[in-house]
């Protein structure tokens, strides 16, 4: 399977918000490719960034690492940051490792 076939990145962009929509298996092999494409929103600081993983099959440790970086720049800028559409499975591995609560805050 090519990586591009087992992990995607959309982005939506409006006045108010930038969604980036997360699809397939988002693990250490994509993590420079997920790196690139945040890096640049997380500075958006005029709006909401949020995350939608209502697709996202898989998520190692790598990927939960990346999530844990851009909270804490958006918290650093003040800014706002979401995860929305958590799949009950990535869910429960978001409970159990107890960043959940942190995920789904507004700044």
């Amino acid at each position: 399977m090519k990586q591009q076939d087992k992990f995607h990145l959309r982005t939506e962009t409006t006045e108010g918000r930038c969604t980036v929509y997360v699809s397939g298996e988002f693990d250490l092999e994509v993590a420079g490719q997920m790196r690139a494409a945040m890096a640049p929103l997380i500075e958006l600081t005029d709006r909401e960034l949020a995350l939608n993983l209502q697709d996202l099959k898989y998520i190692d440790s790598t990927g939960i690492g990346i999530l844990v970086s851009v909270l804490k720049a958006r918290h650093a800028n003040n800014a706002a940051f979401t995860v929305e559409a958590i799949p009950p499975s990535i869910r429960k591995l978001f409970d159990m490792t107890g960043i959940t609560p942190f995920l789904t805050q507004q700044a």
